[in-house]
């Protein structure tokens, strides 16, 4: 007996046991593999859900100790940035207190100015990086969905960056 001249019964247990499978399945059949294959899906959705969690949480912590370091080296940079910038004025008094001889406090004077346009300079580009913690962009994309809509803070917004160009 051949394996296309076995009933139906007989040619789905063939296939149960590693042989082709030969002609249609019958539909109690096909539908426990329909649903088998379903459920086997869903397992690995769900598996791969997990998975992308897992590796959530660990990004997340390995960010938040890198803030944690990252916020130590800057507090380094400033302290050592801070004592060289004051050595960088103080050669700079001394070189034009003694060489051109100028006064101590035309010295002092000119090594002050120069902090305070440096310091000028600082503030406004932390001031004009500032602006893009508003979100502008994603403000504006809610605003299109319906979300978040409130025409005043948007005339605020359009008119200081019509401002700042």
């Amino acid at each position: 007996m051949s394996a296309s001249d076995a009933p139906h019964g007989e040619d789905a247990r063939a296939g149960d046991r590693g042989e082709p499978r030969q002609g249609p399945l019958p539909l109690e059949d096909a539908f426990r593999e329909i649903g088998d294959a379903g459920r086997e899906g869903l397992s690995a959705a769900l598996d791969t859900g997990r998975a992308l969690r897992g590796l959530l949480i660990a990004d997340l912590a390995l960010a938040r100790s890198a803030l944690g370091r990252a916020l130590l080296w800057v507090a380094v940079a400033i302290v050592f940035g801070a004592s060289s910038w004051l050595l960088l004025m103080a050669a700079l008094i001394a070189l034009l207190q003694g060489v051109l001889g100028w006064s101590w406090l035309a010295s002092m004077s000119a090594a002050a100015g120069l902090s305070l346009v440096v310091t000028a300079v600082g503030a406004w580009q932390a001031l004009r990086y500032f602006e893009y913690t508003r979100l502008s962009a994603t403000r504006r994309q809610l605003r299109r969905m319906g979300l978040g809509h409130d025409d005043e803070d948007d005339r605020k917004i359009e008119a200081h960056q019509k401002e700042a160009r």
